[in-house]
């Protein structure tokens, strides 16, 4: 009886089974069949073989075996296994061994290439600019605008970062905003005041805008144009600290000509020289609404200083105008002095650091004493002037009414200008200021001075800093201002006092009802003069808010001793003590602070304490 079985077996072990492969529906190109048939009483098998390197692994594949029994066929079946399987093996041994071989070698050639493609396109940046582009100007890529600012100064090159458009326009929106902008040292520069230039045209809301140290030049200060001639609030514009040059000046005071908001004009410290000054004085001779011009700090020389004097026979709006720190000399203060003979208008004149000589100070002080305009502010601080040149000053103190303060620091009118003055400051009931420092004054000077503060009591602020005056004078200034005077700010720094002139002080503090301010700076006080000076603060004075005890070789013993007078004295009105670069431990130091905290604690007053 015919039997029939079923087996299932791979491809790669029976490649000569009839395939089932119309159930999967397989048919590959490239695919050639080479079969032969093997009749067995109706058992037909067909072989195939994969010629282009199909791999079916663990294809199923379902075999129909006729079987009818008998050793004949069984041997038959065996015999064709066996040349099956020989036959199998001989063709894919050759394949593994060439599969080994290639695979490897393509993977690497594989690899290799992309690696390759990846490292050109990392390491050659590509263009991504045509020629025509490239053959373009710089001044042709810089046409860009954004934000507020549109009046871009085409030649720039400079291009401004993400970050810094940000910055710009947080300060775009400050000229906006608030009435008072200081934008000191943002270093901004040309292409930044280019960018904000936009915000002050038309502006009705910023009045004062301080642009000083931003690196702004010649060429910056064209982003004016259009802008100065169309704002009517802007009343003050500082550009001090920024490299101008006289171009600058000049393109700025061409603009100005015919601005009529701007009040006060700050180009200190901007390189200008006396072509510039000749650009400010025609400015002003044109300008009528400026009253403050600040030019410290330049290289204005005889010929500058002769522009501006010329300038002010013809503008009588100006009221204060700063020179300070130029090269103007005795010619340059004579041709100024012209000037002034015939302005009306100027109220401060400042002319420190100027070289100006006593024969300066004499022609200087003709002037003003020509004129018929009132000056209240007289700066002629560091002028080498002596006691010949001082004399002109003191006869100039008798006869005005208008001066309310006199700056003489750091020239040399010794003793003998001392006493000029205090010969003057018997008649002058004018001067709240005077600045007497650094003018080699000794005990016989100030003596002099001392004596006219019993009958004169206009002057408020007394500066005799940097004088050696000693124990002597101090002695001879405590005596009179115990009862007499009305000097509020006393200063008296660096003036070789010592403890016994610190102890003839501290009596007068028991008695003066004027004094709030008193410096006392490097006068080697020590630990003596500190606790004669802590004695007088327990006495209760209502007057004194401010003491500068710094640099006087104050220990601890002297720390606490003023420690002590703070707790002791509930109605103490000190507010302000300064006890820095002395030799204070940290336990002085802890013990100051413990007084200021009591202070607080018992009286609910603020005590400020350095040191």
């Amino acid at each position: 009886m015919a039997s029939t079985s079923t087996s299932t077996i791979s491809l790669s072990s029976h490649p000569k089974i009839f395939l089932r492969l119309h159930s999967l529906g397989l048919r590959p190109l490239g695919f050639r069949r080479s079969s032969f048939d093997y009749h067995a009483n109706g058992a037909l098998v067909s072989v195939a073989h994969w010629r282009r390197g199909f791999r079916f692994r663990n294809l199923v594949l379902k075999a129909t075996l006729r079987s009818e029994g008998g050793s004949r066929r069984a041997a038959t079946s065996r015999r064709v296994y066996r040349e099956s399987q020989t036959e199998s093996s001989s063709v894919i041994a050759p394949l593994k061994q060439v599969a080994s071989n290639v695979l490897p070698a393509g993977v690497f050639i594989v690899v290799t290439f992309v690696l390759w493609k990846l490292v050109e396109r990392l390491t050659i940046p590509k263009s991504d600019r045509s020629s025509s582009e490239r053959n373009k100007s710089p001044a042709q890529e810089a046409k860009w605008s954004f934000g507020a600012g549109i009046n871009l100064f085409p030649n720039l090159t400079a291009k401004i970062d993400r970050e810094a458009k940000l910055k710009l326009n947080d300060f775009a929106k400050e000229l906006r905003t608030f009435r008072s902008v200081d934008m000191t040292a943002r270093n901004f520069g040309d292409e930044g005041l280019f960018f904000l230039a936009e915000s002050l045209g038309y502006n009705q809301t910023v009045e004062e805008v301080n642009f000083s140290a931003n690196g702004i030049t010649a060429e910056g200060i064209k982003a004016f144009d259009g802008v100065l001639q169309s704002n009517i609030v802007l009343k003050t514009l500082d550009l001090s600290g920024n490299p101008i040059g006289d171009e600058g000046v000049k393109t700025l005071c061409d603009l100005l000509v015919k601005n009529s908001s701007i009040q006060t004009l700050q180009l200190n410290s901007t390189d200008i020289g006396d072509e510039g000054a000749k650009a400010v004085a025609e400015m002003l001779k044109k300008n009528s609404s400026l009253r403050i011009l600040e030019l410290n700090n330049n290289m204005i020389d005889y010929s500058g200083f002769t522009s501006l004097g010329g300038a002010l026979l013809e503008n009588n709006t100006i009221r204060n105008i700063h020179l300070n720190g130029n090269y103007g000399g005795a010619l340059g203060a004579n041709a100024l002095a012209k000037g002034l003979e015939g302005n009306k208008s100027l109220r401060e004149l400042h002319m420190n650091g100027n070289s100006v000589g006593d024969e300066g100070v004499r022609a200087l002080i003709s002037g003003l004493s020509s004129r018929k305009g009132k000056l209240a502010l007289l700066d002629i601080g560091n002028n080498s002037i002596t006691a010949k040149g001082v004399f002109h000053v003191a006869e100039f103190m008798k006869r005005t009414k208008s001066l309310v303060l006199l700056n003489l620091f750091m020239n040399d009118i010794g003793d003998e200008g001392a006493e000029k003055i205090a010969e003057a400051l018997k008649q002058n009931r004018s001067i709240k200021t005077l600045d007497l420092g650094g003018n080699n004054i000794h005990a016989e000077g100030i003596t002099k001075i001392a004596q006219a503060l019993k009958d004169n009591d206009a002057i408020t602020t007394l500066e005799i800093a940097y004088n050696p005056i000693g124990p002597e004078g101090a002695e001879a200034l405590s005596e009179v201002l115990k009862f007499h005077g009305n000097v509020k700010n006393l200063k008296l720094g660096w003036c070789k006092i010592g403890p016994k002139g610190a102890e003839l002080i501290a009596e007068t503090l028991k008695y003066n009802t004027t004094i709030s301010v008193l410096d006392l700076r490097g006068n080697g006080l020590r630990d003596e003069g500190a606790t004669c000076l802590a004695r007088s603060l327990k006495v209760v004075n209502e007057a004194l808010t401010s003491l500068d005890l710094g640099f006087n070789e104050i220990r601890d013993p002297g720390a606490f001793a003023i420690a002590q007078a703070l707790k002791a004295n509930e109605d103490i009105a000190v507010t302000s003590l300064n006890l820095a670069n002395n030799f204070l431990t940290k336990f002085g130091q802890s013990a100051l602070t413990d007084a200021r905290d009591h202070v607080h604690e018992m009286c609910e007053k603020e005590v400020s304490i350095s040191y």
